[in-house]
């Protein structure tokens, strides 16, 4: 039935949370977002709700039952196999349902919300020395709802064991809206469920009559997957129950959690759980890394390794590993690397004796080469534990860097077979992709006996979608050969349903339709999930045999080619939602808002929906606008996004291709133009910083720019740096320089406002012995990029390189003050000029850094030494410009900090500070951005202690500090030439 203004009204009068299920602009757009998840599907939704209070949840299933429509529990959105991907109404709770409800340390139990994060959850449970097990590759923005809904299990599985197996009790509403409360029962409790004259009775009493049968008994037993598999989790657990009591006379009491957890909402719509915790693990750890010739040999160490009771065994394939190459985020990590492995095998040991630790690890170790298993076996401890796994969860986002038309697919990546039948069962899945000429990533659970197989398929053609289909049906002929199953912990959602009856029979497959059936009569809760399926090749994401010819791009895109590929490399997994608990700076107007539409995720999916709509480049979409309005573009999905979907780029195309066709509106003028402004007005510094300083006219300077009140406008310096080089250099000729020539760039923000800072670059440059040149007229561009305005960029650059290959600056560093305008050397540039300065772009790009890491790495050089400072004691808080966090990175930051002798640094956990620029300038904005800044760096900033040093880079993060809490950051310059002996 259609869905009326009538009863959407009559919806709103009860319903506290948001609503959007009419054809406004606003629900068109949130039914775009979440008309996929992290599979390979897409299909657009009747609506989407985001319930405020679990009455909100009991009143949107009861109005599924008065409007016959149907609904899907939506958590996180990282479901592999479409589990939240459908035509009905989706109800998210990941924005309002995260809190913890109770913790009981004595009890080793908590209540939570099912939006909570894993990661959060686990952060908050620290001071308790307690955490929650489950520890999937997404922890840190995985939500227990979606783990509970696909029995999650994670790295750790075969020590800490599934979602399941720490799932004590669920408070849900079922298909009727009526409320369950799902626990351990004795017989006498269980028996008086039966009789219950409601829903919940007749689902007790009809389990009870179905597995009190032994021919259903016998069913179970001989068409499950093997016991042994600890990962099974295809159609309904079933067999879980079957431990219980009155089904096993000496087994467990009944709870039917264990049948809702991994039940997909497709039986009941989780509002809170209560889960067993566990005691944090032995401190001491090692991470053996395994470098094998082939995956085969990686799975016989595993049978080897397993054999010492490890609490991890993970596989990493050469795929995987191929991607890190070059990676801004993981090159770091490959230290560990010998040669070109086929295959890691990542073992972990703990225990709290680190003898008895080391002996077990070089048992494993002399074990393995006697049988001539391996080449190579390096050892991880400390921080480079945190690096080896960081590459292997990143996986599945890693892989969508590879440039080509066949990309890794969700298809056979669940499946799990008993571990000692891994290494053969690998054989036949490599002869099938053989057979196919396919090739495939694997990587993961080797402990647990599940790899995730993806295999490279194009589904924009129909050969790639006949491969997707074949090889799936056939790797199910190899499943039932080992008794295996066919998910593991992602659930069979719409990919893998239609495909119960060929693996485990259609008896069982009737079985689990009974179920289904008997909790969700009428088909509400979250249909076409597990049973009743859609064929499993229909409703891609990608459009079959689409051809778009997109034409005057601004950027240049590479071998990615265009802006659709480049959004198309956004897997769904979801990294950009993760919160500010979890460190990090992507995405800070979704950890700011927890809206979906902020994340660089949702950014992604409705770019690629309108892009593929249009035969045109369709950049002029209003939707386009609404979901990159509150983009700060950080640019920190080019690098902690494992796929580097760059949103800031793709938000400069889309607004530079409407000013083609529109023009540029005023006030963007005003705000790009900033640079020329400034250098008109530089020569009556004084009378302009008086002007802007009386209240009528900043006032009204800042509402014709839509500038907040609550905002101060930069003064200008009442000489530019290079003029005052100019004088300063004559009157230096003669200091002798032993270190050499260094270009200096007086970048727009510091030739006009922080001019001090650049004064002290230069005296402190001298003084370490280096000579200084400043090129004249270098203006970076970047107010012109964070507005859109890439042409004049394109322009100002160019003229940059015109400047910059002057023979006087050849060969010498390139060193820059300002991130923002550095960034721009090293990463817009050389994709927006013309191809003729493209070798002089990249010549350029390799000689410029940012005047910290010049520093630290002459310090490395031995070139400036600890005695050329004090060695009074300082105490620094760092926090990282976006831009150079994100690009750059803040490890040299910190070595060249530590160059004085007593000086410590401590980096500031902080992400995003909410100036970004001018965006945090607009009054419209001014609020989000501060409560961005509330996130992590004011907070921190509250605590700093007395004589402790503020370290901030960015004029913009300065700019936030001073306005927000009349604090006063620095720059390394400062704090390194105040240090300087005097």
């Amino acid at each position: 039935m259609s869905i009326t203004e009538r009863n959407i009204t009559s919806l709103k009068e009860t319903f506290l949370g948001e609503v959007y299920l009419d054809n406004s602009p606003e629900s068109e757009l949130q039914k775009r977002i979440y008309a996929t998840d992290a599979s390979v599907y897409q299909v657009k939704p009747k609506g989407v709700v985001k319930p405020y209070t679990k009455k909100d949840i009991q009143r949107i299933i009861q109005f599924a039952n008065q409007t016959e429509n149907k609904i899907i529990p939506r958590a996180a959105g990282t479901s592999l196999a479409g589990q939240v991907v459908g035509s009905d109404i989706v109800v998210e709770v990941s924005k309002n349902f995260n809190k913890i409800l109770e913790i009981n340390p004595k009890e080793k139990s908590v209540w939570v919300e099912p939006g909570i994060i894993r990661d959060d959850l686990n952060n908050q449970l620290k001071e308790y020395n307690l955490f929650f097990g489950p520890e999937t590759s997404t922890a840190n923005r995985a939500q227990i709802g979606g783990m509970l809904g696909n029995n999650s299990c994670g790295l750790h599985s075969i020590a800490w064991g599934n979602t399941r197996d720490h799932a004590l009790e669920l408070k849900a509403y079922l298909s009727d809206g009526s409320e369950i409360h799902t626990k351990e029962l004795s017989l006498e409790e269980f028996y008086a469920k039966t009789q219950l004259k409601n829903l919940e009775g007749k689902i007790y009493s009809e389990i009870h009559r179905l597995l009190n049968n032994p021919e259903i008994q016998e069913l179970i037993e001989q068409n499950f997957p093997k016991k042994s598999i600890k990962r099974r989790n295809s159609g309904y657990s079933l067999d879980a129950l079957l431990e219980m009591q009155p089904f096993k006379p000496n087994g467990k009491n009944f709870n039917l959690s264990a049948l809702l957890t991994g039940s997909e909402g497709t039986l009941a719509f989780v509002h809170s759980a209560k889960l067993n915790l566990i005691e944090s693990p032995e401190k001491e750890v090692k991470l053996l890394c395994i470098h094998c010739h082939s995956v085969q040999e990686a799975m016989l160490a595993n049978i080897e390794a397993l054999k010492l009771e490890p609490l991890a065994s993970e596989l990493v394939d050469d795929f995987i590993l191929s991607f890190t190459k070059g990676h801004p985020l993981f090159e770091k990590d490959r230290d560990f690397i010998q040669g070109d492995p086929a295959a890691i095998l990542m073992v972990e040991f703990r225990n709290s004796d680190e003898s008895k630790l080391t002996e077990k690890v070089n048992s494993l170790i002399k074990q393995l080469s006697e049988l001539n298993i391996g080449y190579a076996y390096p050892i991880l401890s400390n921080e480079a534990i945190a690096h080896g796994w960081e590459i292997r969860k990143a996986g599945l986002g890693l892989i969508r860097n590879l440039v080509a038309d066949e990309q890794a697919v969700n298809l056979i990546e669940d499946c799990a077979v008993d571990p000692l039948d891994l290494p053969y069962y690998v054989a036949d899945i490599e002869n099938l992709l053989k057979k196919h000429e396919v090739k495939a990533a694997f990587y993961a659970h080797a402990g647990a006996g599940e790899l995730h197989i993806e295999p490279f398929l194009d589904l924009k053609t129909t050969e790639g979608r006949r491969k997707f289909r074949e090889i799936l049906s056939e790797t199910v002929e190899i499943l039932k050969k080992y008794k295996g199953a066919l998910s593991g912990e992602h659930g069979d959602g719409r990919l893998r349903g239609e495909f119960i009856p060929q693996l485990m029979g259609e008896k069982v497959y009737q079985l689990f339709k009974d179920i289904k059936n008997l909790f969700d009569p009428k088909n509400i809760l979250n249909p076409g999930k597990i049973v009743y399926t859609p064929p499993m090749d229909e409703d891609f994401r990608f459009e079959i045999n689409k051809s778009i010819k997109f034409e005057n791009l601004i950027f240049d895109y590479g071998e990615i080619n265009n802006p659709l590929r480049l959004v198309e490399k956004c897997s769904g997994s979801g990294d950009c939602k993760k919160s500010h608990l979890s460190g990090g700076t992507l995405c800070p107007s979704y950890m700011a808002t927890l809206n979906e539409k902020n994340s660089t995720r949702g950014r992604a999916n409705v770019l690629r929906q309108i892009l593929t709509e249009s035969n045109t480049n369709g950049f002029e979409n209003k939707e386009l606008n609404e979901v990159l309005d509150l983009c700060l573009s950080c640019k920190a999905c080019l690098t902690e996004c494992p796929s580097g979907v760059d949103i800031a780029q793709l938000k400069a195309e889309v607004l530079a291709q409407q000013y083609e066709k529109k023009g540029i509106p005023f006030k963007v003028q005003m705000i790009g133009h900033f640079p020329k402004i400034q250098a008109f007005f530089s020569p009556i510094a004084p009378l302009y910083n008086l002007a802007i300083s009386l209240p009528i006219i900043s006032n009204l300077i800042k509402l014709s720019l839509g500038f907040s009140q609550k905002r101060s406008l930069p003064k200008l310096h009442f000489q530019t740096l290079e003029s005052w080089f100019n004088s300063y250099t004559n009157r230096n000729q003669n200091q002798n320089f032993s270190n050499g020539k260094i270009v200096l760039l007086a970048d727009e923000f510091t030739n006009f406002n922080d001019v001090e800072i650049g004064q002290k670059a230069v005296k402190l440059l001298n003084q370490l012995g280096y000579e200084v040149l400043i090129p004249s007229n270098i203006v970076s561009g970047r107010s012109y990029l964070s507005k859109g305005m890439v042409k004049t960029a394109k322009k100002l650059m160019e003229d940059n390189y015109d400047t910059l290959s002057n023979p006087e600056f050849s060969n010498l560093p390139i060193v820059g003050i300002e991130p923002s305008a550095l960034v721009t050397f090293k990463d817009e540039g050389p994709k927006i000029v013309s191809k003729n300065f493209n070798a002089i772009a990249l010549e350029i790009k390799s000689r410029t850094l940012l005047i910290d890491d010049f520093i630290s790495d002459e310090f490395k050089k031995g070139k400036i030494l600890k005695s050329n400072f004090t060695q009074e004691s300082r105490k620094i808080k760092i926090h990282g410009h976006c831009h150079q966090k994100s690009v750059l990175g803040l490890s040299k930051t910190r070595l060249a900090l530590e160059i004085p002798e007593n000086y410590s640094t401590e980096l500031i956990p902080s992400g995003c500070c909410g100036m970004a620029g001018s965006f945090g300038y607009e009054a419209k904005k001014f609020d989000l951005s501060q409560k961005i800044a509330e996130l992590v760096l004011f907070p921190s900033l509250r605590k700093i202690q007395k004589g402790e040093i503020i370290a901030s880079n960015g004029t913009s993060c300065r700019h936030q500090i001073k306005d927000g809490l009349k604090l006063e950051g620095k720059h390394t310059v400062e704090i390194l030439f105040d240090a300087l002996k005097k």
